[in-house]
């Protein structure tokens, strides 16, 4: 099983794992993603994502719609224990292990966001997380030589097909059609529509060339986290510190977690993201700059 997933993974630069989330666990979150809205929507909680803008940093302000609400650990957010447990979920930290073979004391905390229906439609142009649309093709093959260290999954609440990859990407440079392709074209080569249900998580490689595409009409609370491995260092700083979790990581509590062993599992996780931040904070930066 956990060479199937990292052969699929390495192969195509996404894998689907359904039924993560149980039913009542699927109705608990759906309820702590209507309270984190109407917090995000009122005002009340400054960390979003908000239109027209893709990439952080983001404007605190809702009043031009919202598409993302941030840092769903954080101390201060009312149920960030409902979501430490879908974070630090079993079915979540185990695959993650099978993808970075790697054990649990390996492990770091990184981000863990929602991704919502936006006020307004809404799309994301075709991008590799950590590399500018300017790069060229030898810069690409350089940084995709680098190992990934970290894991990025969605975890759908509703039925979810807003993610478009380009398969295997994430193992090659763009080539001329795709450099040369519409930022927001709907036509991009071998582009694929990966469609998950509620209650399922789909893995991939943040660097596979992807988009994302959000219908204000359909319902969307989809969970978007990382969590990356010890060996990631300043290659993972970037991606982790440039949405603003060194300001409260070291506040966040877990005491509330009562699944056996998922306390200790997350303190530990915590840690060593304190440990990261203050070791190689200075290196952050943006990927991106739209």
């Amino acid at each position: 099983m956990a060479a199937d997933l990292k052969a699929t993974l390495a192969a195509q630069g996404f894998v689907v794992i359904p039924g993560v989330l149980n039913p009542t666990q699927i109705s608990s979150l759906r309820s702590a993603c209507n309270t984190a809205r109407s917090l995000a929507e009122s005002g009340k909680w400054p960390h979003l994502r908000t239109l027209p803008k893709q990439f952080p940093p983001w404007s605190s302000d809702p009043s031009n719609g919202i598409w993302g609400i941030q840092h769903l650990l954080h101390p201060d957010m009312p149920p960030h224990d409902l979501f430490a447990a879908s974070y630090f979920n079993n079915t979540i930290i185990d695959t993650i292990k099978q993808l970075l073979d790697c054990e649990e004391d390996e492990l770091v905390m990184e981000l863990y966001n929602l991704l919502i229906r936006p006020t307004r439609d809404f799309e994301l142009r075709w991008h590799r997380d950590d590399l500018p649309p300017s790069a060229s093709a030898k810069e690409e093959e350089n940084r995709l030589r680098i190992p990934a260290w970290h894991a990025q999954w969605n975890l759908a609440l509703y039925d979810d097909s807003s993610l478009i990859v380009v398969p295997g990407s994430h193992r090659r440079a763009r080539t001329d059609r795709e450099q040369e392709a519409d930022a927001y074209g709907k036509d991009m080569p071998g582009q694929f529509v990966v469609e998950v249900r509620a209650g399922d998580a789909v893995f991939y490689d943040n660097n596979i060339l992807h988009r994302g595409v959000y219908d204000c009409h359909k319902e969307r609370a989809t969970l978007h986290g990382s969590i990356g491995h010890v060996a990631g260092g300043k290659t993972r700083v970037r991606n982790v510190l440039q949405h603003g979790t060194a300001e409260w990581v070291e506040r966040c509590c877990f005491d509330e977690l009562e699944e056996e062993g998922m306390r200790q599992r997350a303190e530990m996780m915590r840690q060593k993201l304190v440990e990261m931040g203050r070791n190689e904070g200075s290196e952050a930066g943006f990927s991106q700059v739209d």
